[in-house]
Order: structure tokens, then C-alpha cells, then sequence
């Protein structure tokens, strides 16, 4: 279990060694830290707690908290994307942190939900092998269903139970049962 505080230690550290700071809003660097724990404690890095990570480290490798747009951001705009580093000013008080543009390429951002999809599909699919479950499907309307038997009629259609067939996979294709 990581430790909250060494979590905080390693960014203050961090931000001095590049003359800046901590945001000086205590509620939104308690969650900040407790993102970067998060994400720490289930990727094994601490990647960005404003972005999607895809728990790859090469992929994200350039989310990993402090993120490479950091700096860019600190200097143009006074804080980072989430605000957990700002400058001076925004530190002091006499600016407010805010909204700042996305730096991260389209296509990284695109790469991680391309990443989490294909990890959900093949966890669904796993689940739905071990299960006694089927995938079933209305022949009148298309209606699908994910359960050990059709229903008595159909929710959307109203057909009846007959009309419902297995939908199955055969090299990695949905296709329908045939017996």
C-alpha cells in the first residue's frame, strides 16, 4: 500500500527542483494525490490523475505524473492540466488557476480508449465463455440479450420466445448458432 504522504513528499520534491509549486488549494491537491495513489497503487506508476491511462507504460508513459506537457503548461499558462503544479503567481494568489487546452496529441488520447476497448471486450468475452449464459438475439427485431434463456417474449418486438436465437463466436467473428 503506497502512502499518501510519500505520495505528496515526491511532487513537492519534484516541484522545487523546478521552482515551482504544490496548488495552494488544499481540497483539490488532496484529490489530485489521492489520484496519483490511485493510479500508482493499480498501474504501478503514477500516472496523471486528469487523464485516461491505459496501464500500459510505454503508452503512457507520457502521462506519468510529473507529464511531459507540464512544464510547457507551468510556463505558458501557470499550471499544469490539473492544476497540481502551478507558478508563483497562482501559488501567491494574485492569479487563478484555470481551464487550460489539452497538449496531448489526438492520437495518444485515441491509443488509450482503443486500449481500454479492446481490454473490456476480451474481459466481456471471457466472462461470457465461463458463464452458462448466451448471447441471444430477437430474429424479428434484433433485440439482444445476454442470459441463460430468451425471454418468454420479447421487450421490444413482442415475439415469442422461439424467435430467439444464439449468437456465438467462431474466430473471433460474431456469427449465429448453427446445429
Amino acid at each position: 500500500m503506497i502512502n499518501i504522504d510519500d505520495v505528496k513528499r515526491r511532487a513537492q520534491q519534484d516541484a522545487r527542483s523546478r521552482g515551482i509549486h504544490l496548488t495552494p488549494d488544499e481540497k483539490l491537491l488532496q484529490v489530485l494525490l489521492e489520484g496519483l495513489k490511485t493510479n500508482e497503487e493499480r498501474y504501478g506508476y503514477p500516472s496523471c490523475p486528469c487523464r485516461m491511462a491505459s496501464g500500459d507504460f510505454d503508452t503512457d508513459r507520457d502521462i506519468i505524473c510529473p507529464c511531459y506537457y507540464r512544464d510547457p503548461d507551468v510556463a505558458e499558462y501557470g499550471c499544469c492540466y490539473c492544476s497540481l503544479y502551478v507558478d508563483d503567481e497562482i501559488h501567491e494568489g494574485k492569479k487563478q488557476a484555470r481551464a487550460i487546452p489539452e497538449r496531448r496529441p489526438y492520437d495518444k488520447q485515441m491509443a488509450i480508449l482503443d486500449h481500454i476497448k479492446k481490454e473490456t471486450e476480451e474481459e466481456t468475452i471471457g466472462e461470457m465463455m465461463k458463464s452458462s449464459r448466451k448471447l441471444l438475439y430477437c430474429k424479428q427485431c434484433g433485440y439482444v440479450v445476454f442470459s441463460d434463456d430468451p425471454p418468454y417474449v420479447c421487450p421490444i418486438c413482442k415475439a415469442k420466445r422461439e424467435m430467439f436465437e444464439e449468437i456465438v463466436t467462431v474466430s473471433g467473428h460474431y456469427t449465429r448458432k448453427v446445429e
